[in-house]
């Protein structure tokens, strides 16, 4: 099954209500790259006037977790995947639409074949950029996803 943004926004839906509430919303998916968006709004807003960050870590956490999922559905494995760790930085506030995205496809095929090769767990940092409407980095973050093959 061919991952699609329609697919992934109805996931959010059903699975992760708070992101869908807040605007989470995939704008973009394939081999390469994932591009997810949220707009700031009323109910994403923080006291500063703009989003909060954990708005924006729920649409960057996912731009690297629906690439993730992508890649692991197309090995054809049962391969469980966790965040394991992570860190931002944010450099501007965070209004109007914003759009992460995450360029890591290549390294995930280089770490699931290693994974499904060797069988043990692995490891891998992949990075979602947030871009406002004007192009400027609002907010980066670096999610360190553990992925292991299922006995």
């Amino acid at each position: 099954m061919t991952l699609t943004p329609r697919k992934l926004n109805t996931y959010t839906m059903f699975k992760l209500p708070a992101a869908y509430l807040c605007g989470v919303r995939t704008k973009h998916i394939d081999n390469e790259k994932c591009v997810v968006g949220v707009t700031f709004k009323w109910i994403n807003q923080n006291p500063f006037k703009s989003m909060f960050w954990a708005v924006q870590g729920m649409a960057a956490e996912f731009s690297t977790g629906a690439l993730m999922i992508s890649k692991i559905q197309e090995s054809g494995k049962r391969i469980s995947m966790l965040v394991t760790s992570n860190n931002a930085t944010f450099t501007k506030k965070a209004t109007g639409k914003i759009k992460f995205t995450c360029n890591d496809g290549k390294a995930i095929d280089e770490v699931l074949k290693k994974a499904i090769e060797t069988g043990e767990g692995q490891t891998l940092w992949m990075q979602s950029v947030g871009l406002n409407e004007d192009g400027v980095i609002v907010s980066t973050f670096n999610f360190e996803w553990s992925v292991k093959v299922k006995s």
